[in-house]
């Protein structure tokens, strides 16, 4: 039975290696949507559709008719976790199939990506029996960041662009924006836990004051956005002659565009309210931005010019 059941795993299309891009391309989409959707139950006063867990309540696993809306939205949620879990066995697999030689750098963050979700859904539960104490969605949001991190790495180790020799400059500007890029997401979280949107109209917030700490939350932001500026420009500078912008380019570009469009996000948000379609946008550009700034710096610390 086991020697048949190891013979169908072996022959079946979905472990090939051919679909292994598919695969790192659904982990980190994925883990960004689950941040998103996250959100929506919060936003909607959801967060405690099922009051309980593991089960949605004492007596039932699923959601009853009886708790409305609220239910259907925190128990659909909570199904979106098996979606992350069989996108992980089927990529873990996949990889372990490869071999030792041809998995090398990709088995350890798939493995992370593995054990990971089930350590998602205790924390979720955590923060369900906490009755939403804004210190624990705050970790939970953390650990997703985390996460999201470990995603794009495997993606970008998977599927390895041609790289570009970078300037000493360039060079330098990876971990700093890394690092202040980090510190911003973490003080995101910490606005986001004295803002209104508890998830529930009986949850308690913080206690930190949401106008002193949203202006804390910009000056990380704002430096952050002034180092990739600079890194952009560098690496414009160094691609100005060739036919086609880097990968390094791309990369370092579009996270620019999120900061932006993250600050200008943020400000809007300050003045009018904190409006629930804005920090859902706001958590979606948070999430993305835990990917790029990953990626900017796996690719612009893979290698430095020996000319500079």
């Amino acid at each position: 039975m086991i020697t048949k059941l190891r013979s169908v795993l072996a022959n079946s299309p979905l472990f090939s290696a051919a679909r292994i891009p598919l695969y790192v391309w659904a982990s980190l989409v994925s883990q960004i949507l689950i941040v998103v959707t996250g959100g929506v139950v919060r936003l909607t006063g959801s967060g405690l559709g099922c009051p309980t867990w593991p089960k949605c309540t004492d007596e039932s696993l699923v959601n009853v008719p009886e708790m409305g809306i609220h239910g259907v939205i925190e128990f659909t949620n909570r199904l979106l976790t098996f979606v992350l879990a069989l996108i992980a066995v089927l990529t873990f697999v996949t990889i372990v199939r490869l071999g030792r030689q041809h998995r090398k750098g990709l088995f350890i963050p798939a493995l992370i990506l593995g054990l990971g979700i089930p350590a998602q859904a205790v924390l979720g539960g955590f923060t369900v029996l906490s009755n939403l104490n804004p210190w624990f969605v705050g970790a939970h949001f953390v650990l997703s960041g985390y996460m999201i991190a470990m995603a794009a790495l495997l993606f970008f180790r998977a599927l390895p662009p041609e790289h570009s020799p970078v300037s000493r400059g360039t060079w330098l500007t990876a971990t700093p924006i890394a690092i202040v890029g980090a510190i911003t997401v973490l003080v995101g979280v910490l606005v986001t836990g004295a803002g209104p949107h508890s998830g529930d109209a009986e949850s308690i917030r913080n206690g930190l004051d949401l106008g002193l700490w949203q202006h804390l939350h910009s000056y990380p932001a704002y430096l952050m956005v002034a180092l990739i500026v600079i890194q952009v420009w560098l690496l414009y500078r160094r691609d100005r002659c060739a036919s086609k912008a880097s990968y390094q380019t791309k990369v370092s570009g579009l996270l620019l565009s999120i900061s932006i469009a993250q600050a200008l996000i943020g400000v809007a948000q300050a003045r009018l309210g904190v409006p629930p379609v804005l920090v859902a946008l706001h958590m979606l550009g948070a999430a993305t931005l835990c990917a790029l700034l990953t990626l900017q710096w796996l690719a612009i610390r893979g290698k430095t010019a020996s000319s500079n």
